[in-house]
């Protein structure tokens, strides 16, 4: 986890997403980006495992850029720099 914490982006938001199954974490993410800028990069913390086919396709499908993503034992991390 320590190399995912310190090799990432930079970021202006974070959702928690932890502990939290589809749909969820896409839903909470569709009212997040709502709030931000275009440009912004926001850091999406997750456990669901189906996130990791979930998340490039939201980004895919709104024209968002998934910067990085990584996951150590418990957790997975993405940045999404929004369109």
């Amino acid at each position: 986890m320590s190399d995912v914490i310190n090799d990432a982006p930079h970021h202006d938001a974070v959702l928690d997403t932890s502990g939290l199954y589809c749909p969820e974490p896409i839903m909470l993410m569709h009212n997040k980006v709502r709030d931000m800028a275009s440009g912004d990069i926001l850091k999406v913390i997750a456990t669901d495992p189906a996130t990791t086919r979930d998340v490039p396709k939201f980004c895919q499908f709104l024209g968002h850029e998934l910067v990085s993503q990584a996951s150590d034992t418990e957790q997975y991390y993405y940045f999404i720099r929004l369109a």
